[in-house]
Formats: C-alpha cells, sequence, structure tokens
C-alpha cells in the first residue's frame, strides 16, 4: 500500500489466520523492512525481510500484531512467499496500520545516537532528584508538582526518557526545552502567559491543549493528535506544515472555528449533543477519518457525508437524528475501509447493514450495533432535562433524578388510551403530576438548585407532555385532559 505520511509505497506479510470459522476472523499482520517509489517485483518480494523495531523501548522487535482478516481497500497482494515469522502472535489492534512502525523507526533513527543511547542506558535501579521528588531514571512523566519546583528547566535533562508532560503554567523556557528534546511525544499545556505558541523542532505526537488565551499555535511534523479541550478564541491560527494533511484534530462538545488546517485529514468530535455533517464537510472535505462521539447527539444533514469523497473511517457512537435513507449508500463512499456505527437509530441500523453487506465482503470493516428503537430514543435522546448534566451548579445526580421523573411521567402517558373511562384517565394524570412536582420538591430541598431557567423548563417540560398526550388521544383528547386543572395542580404543590 502507499503511505501518504512517507510518500512511498510500504509492504506487509499475512502470516497466518485465526477463527478462520468464527463471524469476524484475524490476521495475523508482520510489517516489513521494505519502501519502495512503486510496487515491488517478484525478486524484490523474495528479498523483502521482517522490519526489526527499536525505537523508545522496543528492543529489536518485529511489528506483529492480529487485526481484522478483510483486507483493506488500497491494498495489493504482490506475492506468496513462506511465513518470514514463525511464532504465537498475542497482540492485536483495530486496524492493519502498514508503515506506522517503518515511520518510527526512521524518525528513531534520526535523532543524535548519543540521546539514543542514553535513552536506551537508562535505568530504573538508578534514582536522581528533581526540585525535592526522587524518580527512577528511567521515568517516563512529569507534571506541575515537579516543574514548579525546579530551580532551572535544565534538570530536566536527568531524565533521559522523559515523553509525557503535563502543565498547567507553561512558559517560553519549557517550550524551548520541549522544542530541543525529540523524545517528548506528549504534553498537556495549558498558560496565562503564552499566547504564541511554537512546537516545531519537536518530536510531539500527541498535543493536548487548552487554548484558552491562544492567539497562534505552530504544530511539528509528526504530530498526530491534536485535541482541543474547550474553543479557541476564533482569531486562533493554527500553522501546519502539511496544512493537517496528516493530523487528527480532536473537539469537545462542538466544532468551534479558528484558521488554518483546511487540508485536515482526521476530525475526533466528543461529546457532541448535535453536529452538522454539512458544516463539517464544508470545512474540512479532505477528511479521511471522521468519528462522532454523541453525548448522545443528533446528526443533521447526514446526507452530506457522501461529499467526504477521501473518506476511509467513519465511527459514530450514540449518534441519532437521520433515517436510513439520508446516511450514504456504499457506492457515494467508494474510499471508506471502516464503517463502525454503535447506538443508532434502528431502521438506519437494518438499512446500513444490508446495503453495505457487498462493500464487506470485499473488505470493508463493517461494524453496526446497538440499534435504538424509537422508544428508547425518546426516553434518552429526547430527554428534556440532558441540558442539566454539565451546569455548573447541577450536579449530574439531580440531572439524573429529573430525567428519571420525566421518564416516568413519560410511561404513565403512554398508558393511556381512548377505551379508558374518564375518571381513570383524570386520577392516573394528577397522580402523575404529583409524583413529578413531588420529585422537584426533594431536589429543592436538599440541594436548592432551581433557579428561574430550571424553574421555566420543568413547567414547559409538563405543559408540552400534556399538549402531546392530548393530540395523542385525537378527537378525545380535549375531553379526557384537563390540561388547565392539571397545571394548576402543579402551581399548587410545587416548592421552588
Amino acid at each position: 500500500m502507499f503511505s501518504s505520511e512517507l510518500q512511498q509505497y510500504v509492504a506487509c506479510q499475512v502470516t497466518r489466520i485465526k477463527d478462520v470459522s468464527s463471524s469476524r476472523p484475524v490476521a495475523a499482520v508482520l510489517e516489513l523492512d521494505w519502501t519502495g517509489d512503486a510496487l515491488p517485483d517478484a525478486a524484490a518480494v523474495q528479498a523483502m525481510r521482517p522490519l526489526l523495531c527499536d525505537y523508545f523501548f522496543w528492543n529489536n522487535r518485529h511489528d506483529h500484531c492480529y487485526a481484522t482478516a478483510n483486507v483493506p481497500p488500497g491494498h495489493t497482494l504482490v506475492g506468496n512467499i513462506a511465513p518470514l515469522v514463525d511464532v504465537e502472535v498475542n497482540s492485536y489492534r483495530s486496524g492493519w496500520n502498514v508503515g506506522d512502525s517503518v515511520l518510527r523507526q526512521r524518525n528513531w533513527e534520526r535523532i543524535d545516537p548519543l540521546r539514543r543511547q542514553q535513552f536506551k542506558a537508562a535505568s530504573d535501579e538508578r534514582e536522581v532528584t528533581l526540585g525535592g521528588h526522587v524518580f527512577r531514571q528511567d521515568a517516563t512523566k512529569i507534571n506541575d508538582s515537579v516543574l514548579q519546583a525546579l530551580g532551572d528547566i535544565s534538570e530536566l535533562e536527568q531524565l533521559p526518557c522523559l515523553m509525557s508532560i503535563e502543565t498547567s503554567h507553561g512558559t517560553p523556557a519549557l517550550m524551548e526545552f520541549i522544542q530541543g528534546n525529540p523524545f517528548i511525544n506528549e504534553l498537556h499545556w495549558q498558560s496565562s502567559t503564552v499566547s504564541a505558541l511554537d512546537f516545531r523542532g519537536s518530536g510531539l505526537e500527541r498535543l493536548i491543549l487548552q487554548p484558552d488565551g491562544v492567539s497562534s499555535l505552530v504544530l511539528n511534523e509528526g504530530l498526530g493528535l491534536l485535541a482541543l479541550r474547550s474553543a479557541p478564541s476564533p482569531a486562533l491560527r493554527i500553522d501546519d506544515g502539511a496544512d493537517g494533511r496528516h493530523l487528527t484534530l480532536q473537539c469537545t462538545h462542538t466544532l468551534p472555528p479558528f484558521h488554518g488546517l483546511y487540508q485536515l485529514g482526521g476530525l475526533s468530535l466528543v461529546s457532541m449533543k448535535e453536529v452538522d455533517l454539512a458544516q463539517v464537510a464544508q470545512r474540512f472535505p479532505h477528511l479521511t477519518a471522521l468519528r462522532i462521539w454523541g453525548k448522545p447527539g443528533l446528526a443533521s444533514q447526514m446526507t452530506s457525508l457522501a461529499q467526504l469523497s477521501q473518506l476511509q473511517m467513519f465511527t459514530a457512537y450514540d449518534l441519532f437524528g437521520y433515517t436510513a435513507e439520508e446516511f450514504p449508500s456504499a457506492a457515494q463512499l467508494p474510499q471508506l475501509t471502516a464503517l463502525w456505527l454503535t447506538s443508532l437509530p434502528a431502521d438506519a441500523a437494518k438499512a446500513i447493514k444490508a446495503g453495505y453487506k457487498k462493500a464487506a465482503a470485499l473488505g470493508l470493516d463493517l461494524s453496526v450495533s446497538k440499534a435504538g428503537k424509537p422508544e428508547w430514543l425518546a426516553d434518552n435522546l429526547l430527554n428534556p432535562f440532558r441540558d442539566w448534566d454539565g451546569r455548573e451548579h447541577i450536579s449530574s445526580v439531580y440531572a439524573k433524578k429529573a430525567a428519571l421523573a420525566y421518564k416516568k411521567m413519560l410511561a404513565v402517558t403512554r398508558s393511556i388510551d381512548v377505551a379508558m373511562a374518564a375518571t381513570a384517565v383524570a386520577a392516573a394524570l394528577e397522580a402523575m403530576v404529583t409524583a413529578y412536582v413531588g420529585e422537584f420538591n426533594k431536589i429543592e430541598r436538599r440541594a436548592s438548585i432551581i433557579e428561574t431557567v430550571e424553574r421555566e423548563e420543568i413547567y414547559m417540560v409538563l405543559v408540552e407532555l400534556l399538549a402531546k398526550l392530548v393530540q395523542q388521544l385525537g378527537e378525545q383528547g380535549a375531553a379526557l385532559v384537563d390540561e388547565g386543572a392539571l397545571l394548576e395542580l402543579f402551581d399548587r404543590l410545587r416548592e421552588f
């Protein structure tokens, strides 16, 4: 297959197939020590050898793992030779990832040999002291408890295996240290004093950034993940040597505006309540990977997914709001190699399984599970108190109690039909309103969290549910449901 990061062809060998009779067999994939500007000929195939990895804590190991036995699109069969490694494989991973270890090995070999030697020589039996803290010499992580106690940032040189730093008090000196240390591959950064961040020359692979106050961000070559922990200033400019082509951007709650990364390759959206696929496709048309985690979430403009002509992976969890007809067909996503959908509308799940069956037989890694029926959606996705979870003055415990009060009320309205006597309907609805108000009275007595906004929300939930019940009962709805009397009962009973 062709590696976009290396701009060369790379190779692997399938050494065995396991669980052949199961619905999801796996293949042992061995990465080979070969790259080329064109597909290999027969002689080159015969000369191939396994890649020996010695980057970081690997010591002449093979990259040999089980992955799905479906050959991903983009991989070309170039030969069939005896297994180059014949050992039991104990590791598993989600994808084939051919070329990743070749890239890591090449990057490792570019590092100064003396620094590599110091990394390998670090011992877990020797101790060093930094800012009054004692560490094993081969320690890999530090945080502010150490950084705030240092007399000089150069003390960190005593940790030759330092790979991860977490700070809420980033400084120019620390940024400069990171730029000059090729082993630091993960950084959690927040700073109230540094507005222009520049990580060029560093070895960062993961940057988890609290972007408050950041006006410009220059990323290093080789960065794989940029995670924004909150929405940055819309004026933020992010510069990347490849304009984001080899980068995955992770955002939480929303897709915020900023400048740059116009060729973005990967996008992960986390804890989304709503996501507009048209906005995603318009802003980042070159995506090869899109991952969405709902809270649960509602997706709009799902048909726009088909505009992502280069999309290879789409995963979604707890994402609803779209129909079977709106989800693109396999023909509309010709580059797709993996489609993983968990917790989705039942009608869409059924149609997608059928529509992508042929593509799965041809190598698409397809997983569709946990289909949600309309009743489940009404109970969970359409819970009108969803926004309470996350409000500063409301704990998750009370958000759950509010949701449960709604579900109980919903269950009562579902049990009522036109065949019931008017007196029975009235009694059931009075008991329902009494119980509903009672739950919030208990919450208010314990925590006093119900303010003007919450009071209005509690009231409107009841108003809307009664209106839906009237509509549900048709011509007899107005006669069976005395909305005015029930709302008066609500006002009389409430203590908030």
